[in-house]
């Protein structure tokens, strides 16, 4: 049986039980997302978009989901007390796909709280610029999906806090989570998200995540993701921006320790002089595996990005990049920069990287380029010759190796925390918080 069955069998007999206990705006998409997906099927690896990971793979095993929307035992702030210094945030959790908790700290107007709290404004957004009908894993979200967080700033307001949201995976059992995330910053707003992934059980996780992002005109955003995780975790994580006029957005997403994680992002640059900075950073080692595949789509002229994805390698770990940079006829005056540096510190590890550009127009400036090595065997001996060990002289080529994606943050404490989580990482240190019941190893 095709592993897509079981899902449509679970769909057709849950599906009354599945819209009871959902938020009214999800209920909207679901049925044409249902459609989609049982037209699509899980992709393959024979399907260019996916040909670094097995999708299909990750849904054959046996995971429960959580229809009913049964509460989890876990006080998320109990559980998430962690050494690293503490950055001053306003704070919020969601536990499993659940969201927990309400922070009063933020401006009038502003909100983060769930999609139930706020149908007419999820209603608006939801489901419009992730398209179910071009994307499996986007359909299969859509059509289980039950609530999700919506992040709202008001024209002009600018929220000096952070937001940080903490994604706790929490269960006894083998679990499958459907995440979602609307976020909309109205024209001339200012914020900044930092999302952790967290998972507190050492079973065996999926997680599907769909986030929207619409940054209005002359808007400033910030998103940071960090995956802090464990091996037996499987994220699968669609990420969609519209840019409009004027508007700057940095997006840098961080695997530090995963199973198996497959990102996808796609930026809509929708009106002119936008600008967007997208970067990444991997660390993986034993038989992880992380791939990203990112679309930036110059639609209008006059609109900036840069790109920059770091990946170091251990061990048996697997990598792989897609990054496309598509210039539509008309966009003139792009300048569009795209770049994949990687390192294997094994001759067992694997990297595959594809940059792309297409382009359309003829007044542009765009470059990409793409590099796998090893660690330098002259700086090693370099520094072996002036008494540092060898490990001690491969883990530091590795940290400043991806310190170039750590400094593009614009937030000095998250910039200082990552620096040592990063350490820590490269140290084997990165689940050894004093008090801390998450299993980051």
């Amino acid at each position: 049986m095709r592993p897509e069955q079981q899902y449509i069998d679970l769909y057709a007999q849950a599906e009354a039980l599945l819209r009871s206990h959902s938020a009214e705006p999800l209920n909207g998409p679901r049925a044409q997302a249902f459609a989609d997906f049982e037209r699509l099927g899980f992709p393959t690896r024979k399907q260019e978009a996916y040909k670094y990971t097995d999708i299909a793979k990750c849904f054959e095993p046996d995971y429960g989901m959580n229809f009913k929307r049964l509460a989890f035992p876990v006080n998320p702030y109990e559980v998430f007390r962690c050494d690293v210094p503490n950055m001053s945030t306003a704070l919020y959790f969601m536990v499993n796909d659940a969201f927990q908790s309400t922070d009063k700290t933020l401006p009038d107007g502003v909100i983060v709280g769930s999609f139930r709290d706020h149908p007419d404004l999820v209603r608006q957004y939801y489901a419009t610029l992730a398209d179910t009908s071009a994307d499996a894993l986007t359909a299969f979200n859509t059509a289980f999906a039950q609530d999700g967080l919506l992040v709202y700033i008001p024209k002009n307001v600018v929220v000096e806090k952070p937001i940080q949201l903490i994604n706790i995976l929490r269960s006894d059992v083998p679990l499958l989570v459907n995440r979602r995330v609307l976020i909309v910053l109205e024209e001339g707003a200012q914020a900044r998200l930092l999302a952790c992934d967290h998972a507190m059980d050492e079973v065996n996780f999926l997680a599907t995540q769909v986030i929207e992002v619409f940054v209005g005109r002359n808007a400033v955003f910030d998103l940071y993701e960090l995956e802090e995780t464990h091996t037996g975790h499987t994220r699968l994580s669609n990420l969609y921006v519209r840019q409009e006029a004027g508007s700057n957005v940095l997006l840098n997403g961080m695997t530090l320790t995963c199973g198996t994680t497959r990102n996808t992002t796609r930026v809509l640059l929708a009106g002119e002089q936008a600008e967007l900075n997208l970067c990444g950073m991997a660390i993986a080692d034993k038989n992880q595996h992380v791939d990203n595949r990112t679309v930036i789509d110059h639609a209008v002229p006059s609109c900036r990005s840069n790109e920059l994805y770091k990946y170091v390698l251990d061990e048996q770990a697997t990598g792989a990049f897609a990054g496309l940079i598509l210039v539509r006829p008309g966009a003139q005056h792009t300048d569009a920069r795209q770049t994949n540096r990687n390192r294997c510190a094994t001759r067992e590890a694997r990297m595959f990287t594809q940059p792309q550009l297409e382009i359309y127009a003829d007044d542009v400036k765009c470059s990409h380029g793409a590099t796998v090595g090893q660690l330098d065997d002259a700086a090693l001996f370099y520094m072996r010759q002036r008494g540092i060990s060898l490990r001690e002289a491969r883990l530091l080529l590795m940290f400043a190796f991806v310190n170039e994606v750590i400094d593009t943050i614009r937030l000095d404490a998250l910039k200082d925390r990552l620096h040592l989580l990063v350490e820590k990482r490269f140290r084997g240190e990165l689940g050894k918080c004093r008090d801390c019941s998450v299993k980051c190893k």
